[in-house]
């Protein structure tokens, strides 16, 4: 990825500017999708070799593929053009915009492309959906479909319950990502209210033989949550969803035919999600191809090369956005102190995915938040960096990335008259650091592995 892409006002004006738009540019390339298939999946002649398993594709009278996510067109592209001949067809829905000419031009006509709505799930995301479960409801033992999930399938790839609308799902995604639930929670909901979701997608597909290739946006890579694991058994039962609910107070703003679904599994009267040992799962093969470890350590390799002692501070990174930005900054704040926990110049690299309470009315995403909340504490603190990656290319309902904060951005702000305080207040760090020139604008990177903080002292 050109290293370009991630210049800011700040960033222009530091001597090491330039190196850490190349730290940044190496993570993105290193979690490349296409690459990624590559590396666990190849063709030997007749023989189509996932991680350790051999199929042997005379074996099969159809190839199809389907897939799920941000990184669905660049996984799907590699894919067909491994198996060659053998893709009979398929369907791939992906978020709006994430499609870029050369994964189309290798998958039509045989594979449709379909863009759909992202957090939030549309019209097409379900129509995308039940053309998945129409072409996997006629599938047979002769048949291997390979499954191509990555993050944001979630909200993509939407086959409701019965009884359930569209409408039910997208106002209790909105009340979910408005109180601060973490992925885990929010997809134990989705799974229970969705027929592909949680062991579903592989339910229709049996008894075909199944290769799931899944590129991780979840913290600890569990197979159950990205994506709400269409082709993994679900752990979770009707009770913990009706949990959730429960939890964060939203059983009196859930539609009603969600809670009595909910009410109904937890009572019995629904059957269960796939459970581990369920048959519909004995013909699956699951892989996780990428990670946001994998993303961290080329961050690391490539901020040695630039001459930076390094360090990889976790990749389990998780908590309220405006928390984690503060123990970053304090992290700064020692660096510059006592040299700890290693000596300058430093890159200190961490993982994860934080979360937001929405408090006000304000634009940005969890990257943004967690940047502005760190702004404050590296006031006045010569050479430090902070800078916040989504890798994905967008940062909540937003065009950026995530944000380049610096000992100067509090001043700057102050100059243009822009309270730093009261925009983390209303969680507008999107305006803010617009009118910075401070927001890293990529654009969509067609890969999807969580998020990464740099914290930068020289």
């Amino acid at each position: 990825m050109n290293p370009a892409l991630f210049l800011t006002a700040t960033l222009r004006s530091l001597p090491h500017g330039a190196a850490v738009t190349r730290i940044l540019a190496a993570a993105v390339a290193a979690v490349e999708p296409g690459a990624a298939v590559r590396r666990f999946l190849r063709r030997d002649g007749e023989r189509l070799i996932a991680g350790d398993r051999v199929y042997h594709l005379r074996d099969f009278d159809r190839c199809w593929i389907v897939g799920a996510g941000k990184a669905g067109a660049p996984m799907a592209a590699a894919a067909a053009s491994i198996l060659g001949e053998c893709v009979t067809g398929g369907v791939v829905v992906v978020k709006e915009g994430h499609v870029a000419a050369e994964s189309l031009a290798v998958l039509q006509p045989r594979i449709d492309v379909i863009e759909a709505g992202h957090p939030i799930p549309d019209a097409r995301g379900v129509a995308a959906g039940e053309r998945i479960a129409d072409l996997l409801q006629r599938t047979g033992e002769r048949d291997l479909v390979l499954a191509l999930i990555s993050g944001g399938g979630s909200a993509l790839l939407t086959r409701p319950a019965p009884g359930i609308t569209l409408d039910d799902l997208q106002r209790l995604t909105g009340l979910l990502l408005a109180c601060g639930a973490s992925i885990h929670e929010i997809n134990t909901l989705r799974r229970h209210l969705d027929t592909l979701k949680g062991g579903g997608l592989a339910r229709l597909a049996a008894p075909a033989a199944v290769v799931t290739l899944v590129l991780s946006d979840v913290v600890g890579d569990p197979l159950d949550v990205i994506a709400s694991g269409p082709t993994v058994a679900d752990p979770t039962t009707f009770a913990d969803a009706l949990g959730v609910l429960e939890r964060y107070e939203l059983v009196p703003q859930t539609p009603v035919a969600l809670l009595e679904r909910l009410r109904r599994g937890a009572r019995g009267e629904i059957d269960e999600t796939p459970k581990p040992g369920d048959p519909a799962l004995a013909r699956v093969h699951n892989l996780i191809i990428g990670s946001n470890r994998l993303a961290a350590e080329a961050a690391l390799a490539a901020a040695r090369n630039e001459g930076f002692n390094t360090l990889l501070l976790t990749t389990f990174l998780q908590g309220e956005a405006r928390v984690v930005g503060r123990v970053l900054a304090a992290i700064a704040r020692e660096i510059v102190a006592h040299n700890q926990p290693i000596p300058r110049p430093a890159c200190v690299i961490a993982g994860g995915e934080t979360t937001v309470t929405l408090r006000g009315d304000g634009r940005g995403g969890r990257n943004q938040e967690l940047a502005l909340a760190a702004a404050a504490d590296l006031a006045g603190i010569p050479g430090a960096l902070l800078v916040t990656l989504a890798t994905d290319g967008g940062d909540g309902p937003t065009d950026a990335a995530g944000a380049v904060v610096s000992d100067t951005t509090i001043r700057r702000a102050a100059a243009l008259g822009i309270d730093a305080a009261a925009a983390l207040a209303r969680n507008d760090s999107y305006p803010f650091f617009a009118a910075l020139d401070d927001l890293l604008k990529p654009g969509p990177t067609q890969t999807n592995v969580n998020d990464l903080a740099l914290i930068v002292v020289v």
